[in-house]
């Protein structure tokens, strides 16, 4: 790996190498993947504790999450565009670790989903400002390979978090993993504060006027070459959030293994983090989208035979596992390039896009994984379903970006607004 340094754009002097920068970005950006699949083990007993009869409702502690996430994802990034990306993070830090300890006295089940709803909203800075800030720095095939790097060390927390909430039920009540997403929070907060440098140059930050806001935020509606991207990332991403959602029901009751749900959630999570790593690999040789291009024909593919496997076997895990598996795969060579694709006419309003991006992004996969999760009817069916449409509709939309034509590999990019060369 070519060894390269971040350094502040506003003066400060403060640098950080690029090994420990694309480490301290998983980091962040793992706090919300952290705050998901560390409450899967809990739902049961959460559901219990406030006595909920509905059982799919349990599905609410996440999808309200990811739902809140996707409307809180509009603001941070004009604020960031406006006063640099550090102080809107520590913002976002400080809402993921107060209202984490307020999750812990939630006195209702009704209360509980609104401070998930806030905590949602308040932190989506988490997941908004890593891509700007790497934009600052990086664009192409190069911003998607760094991307990808950064999803190596990041996917490591789904595979890791419904053990450490199970971890944490041996020995205490649902209400300490909340407590433990804080204590992650802190540890996160206090080492971006005394490394990480402020990447936002001073020359291009831009006023917060109601003309700003009304330029930058359509902007990605309007481009093309990006929207077909975004819309087709949050669609196969809504897949993923479905089987997040019903991921406890599905594995631990449906196929019957409860006391392995943790390892076979794991599992089947932790090829996405091995489909990141050879994305980082491969993507600056072939192309960010000879690469994507190639894996969404093939999640296609494997989503029809999850579809028969739905029908036909319906209840061995021996077929299930190894689809969804393959499934998670693909999707590691489908966002970081979606992303980078999405994001490489943007410059000079970098933050606001990747807020916008992120706000389509999550606003669909949630509404879609919600959806997904609350048609969980004991079958593995709705889920595999709504894998086969999410890829049939995100392959039409990424042949409207790319005027009806794959696998191709622009030499000149278009930029929106001033060219960074």
């Amino acid at each position: 790996m070519t060894t390269l340094t971040i350094s502040a754009a506003d003066g400060s002097g403060r640098k950080v190498g690029q090994r420990e920068f694309i480490t301290l970005m998983a980091a962040l950006m793992s706090l919300n993947a952290l705050a998901i699949d560390a409450m899967l083990p809990a739902l049961d007993d959460i559901a219990s504790s406030f006595q909920i009869a509905d059982p799919n409702k349990r599905q609410y502690v996440v999808g309200i999450y990811l739902l809140a996430t996707g409307f809180g994802s509009l603001v941070p990034g004009l604020f960031a565009d406006r006063y640099g990306r550090r102080p809107v993070l520590f913002i976002s830090m400080a809402i993921y670790i107060v209202t984490s300890l307020l999750c812990m006295i939630a006195p209702t089940f009704e209360v509980l989903l609104g401070l998930r709803a806030l905590q949602g909203f308040g932190t989506a800075g988490l997941m908004v400002l890593p891509a700007a800030i790497i934009r600052d720095r990086f664009e192409g095939d190069k911003m998607a390979r760094l991307i990808s790097m950064i999803f190596i060390v990041f996917m490591a927390v789904p595979v890791l978090a419904p053990s450490v909430g199970q971890a944490v039920l041996v020995f205490a009540s649902w209400e300490w993993i909340f407590f433990t997403l804080a204590l992650f929070a802190i540890a996160a907060c206090t080492w971006a504060a005394l490394r990480l440098p402020e990447t936002l140059d001073p020359d291009h930050r831009q006023k917060i006027d109601p003309r700003t806001v009304v330029r930058n935020l359509p902007l990605t509606l309007r481009t093309r070459a990006a929207v077909g991207y975004v819309l087709a990332a949050g669609l196969t991403f809504g897949g993923m959030f479905g089987y997040i959602n019903s991921a406890q029901q599905l594995i631990g009751e449906h196929f019957g293994a409860a006391e392995q749900f943790p390892l076979i959630f794991g599992a089947s999570a932790a090829t996405l983090a091995f489909s990141s790593w050879a994305n980082s690999r491969i993507v600056e040789r072939f192309g960010a989208r000879r690469v994507s291009h190639t894996a969404l024909i093939a999640f296609f593919l494997v989503s029809a035979v999850q579809v028969f496997a739905a029908i036909e076997k319906a209840d061995s895990l021996a077929w299930f596992f190894p689809l969804i598996s393959i499934n998670l795969c693909l999707l590691g060579f489908l966002g970081a390039n979606f992303g980078s694709i999405a994001m490489q006419p943007f410059f000079n309003s970098a933050g606001a896009a990747s807020s916008v991006q992120s706000a389509i992004r999550m606003l669909l996969g949630a509404a879609m994984g919600i959806a997904i999760g609350q048609l969980y009817d004991g079958t593995a069916l709705p889920l595999a379903m709504a894998l086969l449409i999410s890829s049939v509709l995100s392959l039409c939309l990424v042949l409207f970006s790319e005027k009806g034509k794959l696998w191709t590999r622009p030499r000149q990019p278009r930029y929106i607004g001033e060219s960074p060369h």
